[in-house]
């Protein structure tokens, strides 16, 4: 299937095989997580291709909505070279923010990640050899990319089934929703309510923010990478 970046579909692979078994546990350890897709409709499984264009796609989400990432991913995206490493470094602020829609600190953020790349200081090849905060830890060495953005990366492009970034507004409003808390759960309180979803935690994440787009009416929203990226095809 070819995609094009001026108007990518959806990207919605098949969940993986581990999926329904680890719903199953985490609605036995937890029963109010049942009511989630039974308002909200299947899961749907939204994810990222592993390696620099995933991560910048993470980039562009830092600290906006996915509706507003999702139009500069579609304009950065489409800027002949802008993710491939060897020319991202390159590019300029008139290039990175005038055409792509960066900040101009996420763009010093996409050209630390290209050098770093480049240099060998950052192994996205290795990530699926280390454990969840190795690998958190080895994507927080370069600049721009905090703890948000490495456990999102890790969810959404490995797959990793218990990574839960406490730190994310929409997730401790999702929790507070369906838990009918007093108040939205700072970080600390997150992670500590998270606790009890283990091993399953990046699942758990993943159906809050179903429930909390179903909640807000917000659209589903998740742009492919161009095909150059993407390998041409919407699967796996």
């Amino acid at each position: 299937m070819t995609l094009s970046p001026a108007s990518p579909p959806p990207f919605f692979p098949d969940p993986p095989p581990w999926v329904r078994e680890a719903m199953a546990a985490l609605v036995q350890a937890d029963p109010d997580l049942a009511a989630i897709e039974a308002a909200a409709g299947p899961l749907p499984w939204r994810s990222r291709p592993a390696g620099l264009p995933g991560l910048l796609r993470t980039i562009c989400g830092q600290q906006i909505s996915n509706q507003a990432a999702g139009a500069i991913w579609r304009r950065l995206s489409a800027i002949p070279g802008a993710l491939d490493p060897a020319v991202l470094v390159g590019l300029h602020d008139d290039v990175l923010c005038g055409i792509g829609g960066l900040s101009r600190p996420k763009a010093a953020h996409a050209r630390a990640l290209a050098a770093a790349c480049l240099d060998g200081s950052l192994r996205l090849d290795a990530l699926d050899g280390m454990a969840d905060e190795a690998a958190v830890a080895h994507l927080c060495t370069i600049r721009g990319l905090g703890r948000w953005t490495a456990e999102v990366h890790l969810l959404f492009a490995h797959d990793r089934p218990d990574i839960f970034p406490s730190g994310d507004i929409a997730l401790a409003a999702a929790v507070a929703h369906l838990k009918r808390l007093p108040a939205r759960p700072t970080p600390k309180q997150l992670a500590e309510i998270a606790r009890a979803w283990q091993p399953w935690r990046g699942l758990a994440a993943r159906l809050f923010w179903h429930h909390w787009r179903q909640v807000t009416g917000r659209p589903l929203i998740e742009d492919a990478l161009p095909a150059e990226a993407a390998g041409g095809s919407l699967a796996g």
